[in-house]
């Protein structure tokens, strides 16, 4: 049996070398490095992927958030409805630009945020909510959607760790994760269910002039060459990444549906142990499972259990030890510890197993097995 990993990104290269190599030595040979046509042919591939909408490709998954929020003419002090319980980038974008990001509750079975969180904190200030579809889920879009409407919200989607996720609404109709709010905000960091070789993200919207404005904004706020007409950046996803991203989209439902396998397993398993709770699958969603992670009924014991795995070869990771609230960085007097104690808890109780798309059966039953022998 290999080394173990969380993400064996070596072993997926493997298996499409093929065709990743083709793809990258033909950037090499027309050297068009940067916006070369492998990115146009990307964006448009995924925008058929994602149902139709508008693909807006940029360097990583943080300018994605801040380009979206850049677009949308918000004013210093305005504020922006995020979870506490979610990755550092989501809230940092918001401080950056001089917004205020307004922290919440997350559903402890979830790890999301939910609509009566929303309204509880909503005020006449508030602009836009950032709901995090985490670890591969999405939130519970069409009462979030339902709240914005409510209150003139704009919706952007965090959808970094969910693409290929399909949501249900209560009428049948579906939608991709990122394409249900204004504009969804997507990663594909390399262990990403959707990951480059290097650093991309990407934009996406149903609106066409809205479209356009992203587009301008990642391009030095320039839609025609050396005439700015806003202030934007410089934020784009390099030919090579394009390239590797072409490739992985034509196996990423395959991908999505090997995840779901070594979570089916993961379920059954672990189903009957007392001492830990397996992920909720929510109802009207699909799930990529882009993290498969699991809560310890006991606190005191997840730092033990990976501890334990990591003494038996089998890795693991907590995501995310710190709720914002307690981050340095996002300390004020508004907060502190205990204000958010759904938060906090799940900071002290979740773990992360290995889960990916070239896991094989000898693998699988061992990581099972080392799970279950720990008590």
């Amino acid at each position: 049996m290999n080394n173990i990993q969380m993400v064996d990104l070596k072993r997926q290269y493997e298996n499409i070398k093929t065709e990743i190599d083709k793809g990258i030595q033909e950037v090499i040979d027309t050297t068009t490095f940067i916006n070369g046509p492998q990115v146009k042919i990307f964006a448009t591939n995924l925008g058929a992927y994602l149902g139709g909408t508008h693909v807006i490709p940029c360097a990583n998954g943080t300018d994605a958030l801040q380009i979206a929020l850049m677009a949308l003419d918000l004013q210093p002090g305005d504020e922006i409805i995020v979870p506490a319980f979610t990755y550092v980038a989501t809230a940092e974008v918001i401080g950056l630009l001089k917004l205020k990001p307004v922290l919440t509750e997350v559903d402890p079975e979830t790890f999301m945020i939910t609509p009566a969180e929303i309204e509880r904190v909503v005020t006449p200030r508030c602009r836009a909510i950032v709901p995090v579809h985490l670890y591969g889920q999405c939130a519970p879009m069409e009462e979030i959607l339902e709240v914005a409407k409510k209150h003139d919200l704009y919706v952007i989607e965090d959808t970094a760790q969910a693409i290929g996720a399909t949501y249900t609404f209560s009428d049948g109709r579906k939608a991709q994760a990122g394409t249900m709010g204004d504009i969804g905000c997507t990663s594909f960091f390399p262990s990403k269910n959707l990951g480059c070789y290097g650093d991309g993200g990407a934009m996406y919207t149903n609106n066409t002039e809205l479209a356009g404005k992203l587009h301008m904004i990642a391009n030095h706020g320039q839609a025609k060459k050396y005439h700015h007409s806003v202030i934007g950046c410089n934020s784009r996803l390099d030919t090579i990444q394009a390239a590797v991203l072409n490739v992985k989209l034509q196996n990423l439902d395959t991908y999505s549906a090997a995840r779901n396998t070594v979570a089916d397993a993961y379920d059954k398993s672990f189903a009957n142990l007392s001492w830990l709770k397996i992920p909720k699958r929510v109802s009207n969603s699909s799930h990529v499972y882009h993290q498969y992670t699991i809560q310890l009924t006991d606190a005191t014991d997840r730092d033990k259990l990976k501890a334990y795995l990591q003494e038996n070869g089998v890795p693991s990771m907590v995501y995310y030890p710190v709720s914002l609230h307690l981050q340095e960085a996002f300390k004020t007097q508004e907060f502190g510890e205990g204000d958010f104690p759904i938060c906090e808890d799940l900071c002290t109780r979740v773990l992360s197993l290995p889960i990916h798309t070239e896991m094989d059966q000898e693998t699988l039953t061992y990581i099972i097995e080392t799970v279950k022998s720990y008590k």
